[in-house]
Formats: structure tokens, C-alpha cells, sequence
């Protein structure tokens, strides 16, 4: 099962007036997750982009278990936790100093320019 962590510091502008990381972030930042375990695999988004594999968010999910707050470092864990002939399923954590603050999946779908569904890449498959 393929994983990766990266570090994210909570920017003022992802912020509410309250100083917590408004909850439309955590999907910016599990799609960062993504693109990062993607690039540690030697691959882009963009790359399999122009090669006409466009990955599409099917389904997403938050559990907000803490909240993060303005200038915190966070830990997101990304986990490749299912990947078909057609679709991939990740999970993250995201962490402050070792407390769960929220969990999250997601399931992309493969497509083509025109919106059909097609397989994915054979690198992705299996992954």
C-alpha cells in the first residue's frame, strides 16, 4: 500500500474570522496529499493529464475531529487504499503534533477528454 506524509503550515488566507482552517481547505489539502504521493512516484498529474488520464473526484468525506488554526504545522499522511481497474480510493490524517485533527477519503475516477470512463494508466493500476 503506497503512503506519503507532507507538511502543511495553515496560511492566514485558509483561515475563518475565528483563526480555524475553514473546512473547504481539508479537500484542497488531501488533493495536495494526492499530487505529492503522486510526484514521490516519479509521476504528475499533468503528465497524465496530457496523456488524456483525467482523474475526477467521484466521492469525498471529512470527519473534522479537531480544529486546525491559523500558523499550525500539520502532518498529512496520504494512503493509497484501493486502486481498480478504473478508480483509485485514498485515505488521509491530518495531524498537529501527533492529535488526529481530521480523516478523510476520496475516490477518483479515470477519464477521458470527452467525460468517458476509461482505465487507468497501468502504472496507477494496482498501486
Amino acid at each position: 500500500m503506497e503512503s506519503g506524509e507532507i507538511a502543511i503550515r495553515v496560511r492566514y488566507a485558509e483561515t475563518d474570522r475565528m483563526g480555524l482552517l475553514h473546512h473547504a481547505n481539508y479537500l484542497v489539502y488531501f488533493e495536495q496529499g494526492r499530487t505529492e504521493l503522486l510526484r514521490s512516484q516519479g509521476l504528475a498529474y499533468k503528465d497524465l493529464e496530457d496523456q488524456g488520464y483525467l482523474l475526477v473526484l467521484t466521492r469525498a468525506q471529512v470527519r473534522y475531529r479537531k480544529p486546525a488554526r491559523y500558523d499550525d504545522l500539520l502532518t498529512l499522511r496520504t494512503i493509497v487504499e484501493r486502486a481498480s481497474s478504473a478508480k483509485i480510493e485514498h485515505r488521509y490524517e491530518l495531524l498537529c503534533d501527533g492529535q488526529l485533527l481530521a480523516e478523510g477519503e476520496t475516490t477518483l475516477g479515470c477519464i477521458d477528454r470527452d467525460g468517458r470512463p476509461q482505465m487507468l494508466p497501468e502504472v496507477l493500476r494496482g498501486k
